[in-house]
């Protein structure tokens, strides 16, 4: 396997596939099928962030794929922002459709001509669902597995509020909730409000979840997104208010994709391969049989799968008779399972088992009585260890630079003076090849723009995924 730090970009492609995460082989680049051990950690992933969202209130919908090339056009600074990304149905079968329909490249122009539908009065708000599904969107540059394809794992929520105030609430309530997810993913992150130019299209502004891959290159794993009335006003969404009179709804969005498990990936692991955090690792726990003479080995390794099954954890028993322990303790420690069962004749006969934790190296045994509180503990210790590794290398892959010298001869993400002016963040590109991701409001402060001298923010510059 490659080296992690010598070469991320083979590391990381070399992983996924020799951990079966996903085949890149189907005939259309871009659109990779996810394999059972990644669907599994995605399925995960997903469980993390509905528990999230469910709990503040919002419904899970489902909307079609397809929308009219009339819907879209509604919005025409939307549209703009996805016309070379758009993929268009233009037959059925022989005939050539009278409308044309595209494949969503997410759903705004799908979900708000029923939202003019579905809010009336002030009653009907606060207005709050979301779905996962798959968005599609032509993709010209390289494509990489979960990080840049033509077919995306998407998680999107949409809401409607009865005006501005509400709507920042909701902004606030965004950030509460995706803390809890990056807490559950173990993931460091700055937050960079997009330059006016790169925010979402049709957006008052944009705030984005930014991570650090071990290349230095930024990777965004989050977006949410103010619109204010901008969309209400072209979709006609409107509600009466307690006087009677009609009043624009305004909305936010929050968005994240298979992203998240691209951050996993290449934050957590390591030389030997993947690493899971506890929360979303597909198995939590494998246990591993050592062949032994004891005839109650095989009923002892069954309880204590039942018990630790019995209890929500996900434990895989790995009995394959064509493979020795040592070849299964590698496989398990290449795919990431945060902790591995031995259980031998030894362990048989003194009612305990022999536990190895993916972070570190060394064994200790735990007792079949204290097996459910015992692997608790492990696997807190694991997810404690994951975040502290992930911040110390965040820490390092970020740093002050107070000059474009500086930022040039570092490769991870520059935080620097900005003015706001969009000459200033070419120049700046130009020199570094460092593109503005925003003002970083993770780290607040005022600080003289490092190309002109006037007074301005800090930002935060990197190359990206």
């Amino acid at each position: 396997m490659e080296n992690k730090k010598k070469d991320f970009s083979e590391w990381y492609n070399e992983i996924i596939d020799i951990s079966q995460l996903s085949d890149k082989r189907y005939p259309i680049k871009g659109m990779n099928v996810w394999l059972p051990y990644g669907w599994k950690a995605m399925k995960n992933i997903d469980s993390v962030v509905r528990a999230n969202v469910d709990i503040k209130e919002f419904q899970e919908v489902s909307f079609p794929v397809l929308i009219t090339r009339d819907m879209l056009m509604v919005e025409f600074e939307h549209i703009k922002g996805f016309e070379n990304e758009l993929y268009w149905v233009t037959k059925g079968g022989k005939e050539k459709l009278d409308i044309e329909m595209a494949l969503r490249p997410t759903s705004e122009a799908a979900m708000y001509p029923m939202f003019s539908l579905w809010v009336r009065t002030h009653a009907d708000l606060p207005l709050k669902i979301y779905q996962i599904v798959n968005v599609y969107r032509y993709e010209t540059k390289h494509t990489r597995s979960f990080i840049r394809i033509r077919e995306i794992h998407f998680f999107e929520a949409h809401t409607a509020h009865r005006d501005h105030k509400e709507s920042e609430e909701q902004m606030a309530e965004y950030m509460e909730i995706w803390k809890k997810i990056s807490s559950a993913l173990c993931l460091p992150f700055h937050v960079d409000r997009r330059p006016e130019w790169d925010k979402f299209p049709g957006a008052v502004y944009s705030l984005a979840f930014d991570t650090a891959l071990p290349s230095g290159r930024s990777l965004q794993i989050g977006t949410i997104h103010q619109y204010d009335d901008n969309f209400a006003r072209n979709y006609d969404i409107k509600y009466s208010d307690e006087s009677g009179q009609a009043v624009y709804a305004y909305q936010t969005t929050f968005g994240l994709s298979e992203r998240l498990l691209a951050a996993i990936i290449g934050i957590h692991g390591d030389d030997t391969g993947l690493v899971f955090p506890p929360d979303v690792a597909p198995f939590q726990v494998v246990v591993i049989p050592i062949p032994s003479d004891n005839r109650e080995q095989e009923g002892f390794v069954s309880s204590v799968c039942t018990v630790l099954t019995d209890h929500g954890f996900r434990v895989k028993l790995d009995n394959r008779d064509a493979y020795t322990p040592g070849y299964k303790f590698n496989d398990w420690e290449m795919r990431g399972v945060p902790l591995r069962i031995e259980i031998g004749g030894r362990e048989v006969g003194e009612k305990s088992v022999t536990v190895a934790k993916r972070t570190s190296r060394g064994r200790q045994k735990i007792e079949f009585k204290e097996l459910v509180p015992g692997i608790s503990r492990l696997l807190h210790e694991v997810r404690e260890e994951i975040t502290a590794r992930a911040a110390k290398q965040f820490l390092e892959l970020s740093r002050r630079d107070k000059s474009v010298e500086d930022m040039r001869s570092y490769e991870g993400i520059s935080l620097s003076g900005w003015c706001g002016n969009r000459e200033c963040s070419d120049t700046i590109e130009k020199e570094t090849e460092k593109v503005v991701l925003g003002i970083n409001i993770s780290s607040p402060g005022d600080a003289k723009c490092i190309v002109c001298g006037k007074p301005g923010k800090i930002a935060s510059f990197s190359r990206t995924y």
